[in-house]
């Protein structure tokens, strides 16, 4: 049996570490461990409740829209206050825009790189300047690292190279991933456009605010928007589908590999005024074959093998947040949220397959026309390849959709409605981030913000053992896992960053003045 420790993991936001049994050639123990904690629960306490809307999105600069709405929604529950027919539409553009930059940096900037061959641009000799100066920058830093032909192995931005033969073999194939990994940025960028038009600014937007958003939409800014929506798109359809489909066809393995069934969702994106039907459905299952009902009085919070002190089992409305750095059998800063006392994987693979088996048409005609591509059936999306498929089909009911919401949109008519800040109250938002379930919950008292807590979607899937030792998704996913090579465990850091992690959302704890450790940077 050898232990193997992948820390940290790169190619994702944030700081964590996987540490792995491996015997006979797989993995047989995991844990995941969040290193790194921050401060917003205790930030907000004893604030004015609007004050959440800003301060929740610097928990994450890649979901901060996502944080911002959960908090919105979340003051719209306690205020007893919803938006109306353009703050609907507004929000649900502002976040599918997000979504879109989100899904692209995944998986080009983020994930592509422990399948494509970076190093294959040595042998490039067409004519796309781009890839010629990729290739050209690569050779100066073999150069520059003594002319070993390794050099590549330690080179940013494609960092960690595994070294040995895991990455695609057909070098046009490997150049056109190279040039697409170099267009995503521009795409990216145009996503981000999209999000400051109707946003005021990108990564924090200033338009959220509880009641709907600022920004009153014009006819010159809607169409800005289907301008930037339309290269979007095609690069959504013509090249992200298409290669995601592409890496699938040429690791077909990964298939059964990072399996995990049990998921959850909250719903996204409300389909009309009435904020209860959605384009992809609310509920959970258990195994993958048959979805209930969400009921979010079911949602507790673990902490036996979390660093904090107290508050285990607790529901997000009388949760606590108390760090205790030297606790005992604790091996990470992130919680163990339960569903109905279960483990759940959110995140796009399970909005995929809640949807899919509610009979949702609009995702069973995109997930079918997939299976039938790659010949697999519905069990193979419950995997690393099903993760990034799922992400890629999300894509094009999103770019389809924000078409008919910016047909809907009343031109020059308020988006917000007013409100007033109640004594006591309590409250709920719910949002799918791009990564799954994001629930903001806050308990006003005196008009002050008396408790705050989010769990993020990190938090559920890259969450410890809970407290009768039930492994998190990530930590399930991870069992069984071939690991051909000890020393270069790529198929384990495949497995992680299909769920696109995000410690930065996942841990946010602040100690006050204690010191918590020292340490010797060397």
């Amino acid at each position: 049996m050898a232990k193997v420790y992948i820390d940290p993991i790169t190619r994702i936001e944030g700081h964590l570490s996987i540490e792995l049994e491996v015997q006979n050639g797989r993995v047989i123990e995991a844990w995941s461990k969040g290193d790194m904690f921050r401060g917003f629960e205790k930030i907000l306490k004893g604030r004015n409740p609007v004050d959440a809307n800003q301060i929740t999105q610097r928990i994450c600069g890649v979901c901060p829209v996502e944080h911002g709405l959960a908090s919105s929604k979340c003051l719209d529950s306690a205020f007893g206050i919803r938006p109306n027919k353009n703050g609907r539409l507004l929000r649900n553009i502002l976040l599918a825009s997000n979504y879109l930059q989100s899904h692209i940096i995944h998986f080009y900037h983020l994930c592509a790189l422990d399948y494509v061959d970076i190093a294959s641009i040595l042998e490039y000799n067409g004519s796309d300047d781009k890839l010629l100066s990729v290739r050209d920058w690569v050779k100066q830093e073999i150069k520059l690292k003594g002319g070993r032909n390794d050099a590549i192995t330690a080179a940013g931005p494609f960092l960690p190279r595994y070294e040995g033969d895991f990455y695609i073999k057909d070098k046009n194939l490997n150049w056109a991933a190279i040039r697409h990994y170099l267009q995503a940025f521009d795409i990216r960028m145009k996503a981000h456009r999209m999000v400051a038009i109707f946003g005021g600014r990108v990564p924090h937007v200033i338009g959220l605010v509880p009641g709907g958003v600022t920004e009153v939409p014009t006819s010159a800014k809607i169409r800005e928007f289907k301008k930037a929506l339309k290269e979007v798109e095609k690069f959504v359809n013509e090249v992200y589908v298409q290669d995601v489909l592409a890496v699938a066809q040429a690791y077909r393995t990964y298939f059964n590999v990072g399996k995990f069934a049990n998921f959850l969702s909250y719903g996204l994106f409300e389909d009309d005024d009435s904020l209860t039907n959605f384009v992809m459905n609310r509920g959970s299952t258990i195994g993958g074959r048959t979805v209930e009902a969400l009921n979010t009085q079911l949602i507790r919070e673990q902490v036996r093998y979390s660093r904090y002190s107290s508050g285990s089992n607790l529901h997000p409305l009388r949760g606590e947040t108390e760090p205790n750095p030297v606790k005992g059998g604790a091996y990470t800063w992130l919680k163990a949220p339960r569903y109905k006392d279960e483990p759940m994987e959110v995140g796009p693979l399970a909005r995929v397959v809640v949807s899919y088996l509610s009979g949702n048409q609009t995702v069973k005609s995109e997930v079918d026309a997939v299976l039938k591509q790659l010949n697999v059936g519905i069990d193979a999306v419950f995997s690393a390849l099903g993760r990034h498929a799922c992400r890629a089909i999300e894509s094009k009911i999103i770019c389809r959709k924000l078409h008919e919401w910016l047909d809907q949109l009343e031109v020059d008519r308020s988006p917000r409605n007013s409100y007033e800040i109640p004594d006591s109250s309590e409250g709920e938002g719910l949002v799918e981030a791009p990564r799954g379930a994001l629930g903001h919950w806050i308990v006003i008292r005196n008009k002050k913000i008396e408790n705050y807590q989010a769990v993020v979607p990190t938090t559920w899937f890259c969450g410890p053992r809970d407290d009768r030792g039930v492994r998190g998704p990530v930590e399930q996913a991870l069992i069984g896992t071939p690991i051909s090579d000890v020393n270069n465990p790529i198929e384990a850091a495949r497995v992680v960053r299909s769920f696109d992690p995000c410690i930065a959302c996942a841990v946010h704890v602040v100690e006050g003045d204690r010191r918590i450790s020292s340490m010797k940077i060397v």
